[in-house]
């Protein structure tokens, strides 16, 4: 390697020449930068980069540079992120008082100071109740929905905000009767409970008598103008359903008696409850209104465990910790209080994985990806799972290949034709794919182990598959592995 003044002086040489080369070029351009202190001549310019425009110039500067990488920096998804963990200190999970709030906070005991995500189904019960009381008329009312979607929950709002009319406008207050039937000893013994909330002084003897006496006593005129009326909440309406279902077709049969008093809220989980149990109902003309709770949706549920969390002084989960919450319960049920179980064995695995370590650094300190997946796999794991993650590759791709094809809308297929999904996921990842016979073979092998359900036909090819268990459950053992998620997306 030449010394400088060794390159200068080569330099000067090769410039007045005609030879080039990329080494040549090389050196004369570091001859360029080096002036020469002895010599008052300016050295000749002959730089091998392009000379910058005048705008490009003007605009790029060392400042304006650092400018845009701050600006990048803040725009970019992780500034972003750890703006959000700032916002308040990382909690430390070793302080039993920290640990316990976070744990009260989650529980589903606990009731929200505000109910979120069930504002237009609140408000349609309340405008129910408040035309009724108004109008001093009997009414019904059926709530149906998936358990976990705020039912019962926002029944208590409900009942509050009724006080609240009540108080404000002078309206009549009506006397609540909150009952869960699966408290009841026996299905008639709603009646005798609704009889002694009407009639307190009243005593009943029988088993049948106390619906006689409603039936009586809304029957004719009341003669006490002060009698109140009975707003009765009847919470899993479903453990009231019997073979001839006429406890049922009594309780709303008493809001049409010409001067009931009954004002009946029922809440189950069975969507279609009134169609299939209420036909007698249906034909009086006396159908029940219906509203019905959805099961919660991922930014749902991601809001009401955000609302939970806010009173809280502290930082506890990592946001992707929520949001694989909040996604895999929105898919699976949309339950809100299995979100909150999943968070609190969460925060258990963080408690084991402390008391095993001895690293004690603010990350470690916050629930993370990692364990909101055990918690997960816990929640959701089933024997099935363990089955299918317990497979051969190729038994485990040919599952891949019927979710994907019945997908599609179909209930089952052929062997020939899942066949020609499974070639395709094969060829897509170069594995060799076996040949017919040998996949006929193993679909005999998943039917044995209930996963698939084979039908009978003299050729392997045209035989009838159909899934015994929950494209889910595959899904979920699946998805540990990218290219089984890749494929299942």
């Amino acid at each position: 390697m030449p010394s400088i003044a060794g390159a200068r002086s080569s330099a000067m040489s090769i410039v007045g020449g005609d030879v080039s080369s990329p080494q040549k070029r090389r050196l004369r351009s570091n001859s360029d930068l080096i002036e020469d202190p002895g010599s008052n001549t300016p050295s000749k310019t002959c730089s091998p980069l392009k000379s910058k425009s005048p705008r490009r110039c003007v605009n790029d500067s060392p400042n304006r540079s650092r400018a845009n990488v701050e600006t990048k920096v803040k725009n970019s998804p992780k500034k972003k992120l750890l703006d959000s963990f700032l916002d308040k200190p990382i909690w430390s999970p070793t302080d039993s008082e920290q640990l316990s709030a976070v744990k009260e906070a989650l529980h589903v005991s606990t009731a929200p100071s505000v109910i979120v995500c069930r504002e237009d189904e609140q408000k349609r019960i309340v405008e129910f109740c408040r035309q009724s009381l108004e109008q001093e008329k009997a009414g019904s009312l059926y709530i149906c929905g998936c358990p976990g979607t705020g039912k019962s929950l926002s029944m208590e709002n409900v009942k509050g905000r009724l006080a609240v009319w009540a108080k404000e406008t002078g309206g009549q207050v009506p006397d609540i009767l909150a009952i869960n039937c699966t408290s009841l000893s026996s299905t008639s013994e709603i009646f005798n409970k609704i009889l002694e909330k009407g009639k307190p002084n009243k005593k009943v003897n029988g088993r049948s008598a106390p619906l006689r006496q409603l039936q009586q006593l809304y029957s004719q005129k009341q003669r006490s103008p002060d009698t109140k009326t009975i707003l009765v909440i009847a919470d899993e309406l479903d453990y009231l359903i019997t073979k001839d279902r006429v406890v049922l077709h009594d309780l709303f049969m008493l809001t049409t008696l010409p001067f009931s008093k009954v004002i009946l809220i029922g809440i189950a989980n069975a969507i279609d409850l009134a169609d299939r149990f209420l036909p007698k109902l249906q034909s009086l003309n006396c159908k029940p209104m219906v509203v019905s709770f959805r099961a919660y949706s991922m930014e749902q549920i991601i809001i009401i465990l955000k609302q939970r969390l806010m009173a809280l002084p502290y930082t506890v989960f990592q946001p992707q910790a929520l949001e694989l919450c909040a996604r895999k319960v929105a898919a699976a049920s949309g339950d809100m209080r299995k979100a909150l179980g999943i968070c609190r064995g969460a925060i258990e695995m963080l408690e084991t994985e402390l008391r095993e370590s001895t690293c004690t650094s603010i990350l470690t300190s916050m629930v993370r990806v990692d364990h909101m997946a055990i918690a997960l796999s816990r929640a959701y794991k089933s024997p099935i799972v363990d089955t299918i993650q317990s497979l051969p590759q190729h038994q485990q791709i040919v599952l891949c290949s019927a979710v994907k094809l019945f997908r599609k809308g179909k209930k089952d297929t052929t062997i020939g034709e899942l066949n020609k999904f499974y070639i395709d996921i094969c060829k897509s990842t170069l594995i060799p794919p076996v040949g017919i016979m040998e996949l006929s073979c193993m679909c005999r092998v998943l039917g044995d182990q209930g996963i698939l359900k084979l039908g009978q036909s003299r050729d392997d090819k045209l035989r009838r598959v159909t899934l015994q268990v929950d494209e889910a459950d595959i899904s979920f053992a699946l998805q540990g592995i990218r290219f089984f998620r890749n494929c299942l997306q």
